[in-house]
């Protein structure tokens, strides 16, 4: 039996999930689970769970920071 399934988003959604990934590599699974692992999180025990939520903000923060600078060093290409 397959496991897995399609589920279809608007751009605006995919960009918003593509902005939540704290590496290049995490898949769209892992970045919803890790999204609902949150809420029930703060549900359950809100000040731990913005603490979570602060450590994960800082990792995508310096992974924009990080790509930035990589892009501004890259040769420009005609």
């Amino acid at each position: 039996m397959k496991t897995d399934t399609t589920i279809k988003l608007s751009r605006k959604t995919k960009e918003r999930l593509d902005s939540l990934k704290e590496h290049s590599k995490e898949s769209y699974e892992e970045t919803i689970k890790k999204m609902l692992y949150i809420l029930n999180l703060i549900r359950k025990n809100p000040e731990f769970g913005g603490k979570v939520l602060g450590s994960i903000d800082k990792n995508i923060k310096r992974k924009r920071e990080i790509n930035k600078e990589t892009n501004a060093k890259a040769p420009k290409s005609l």
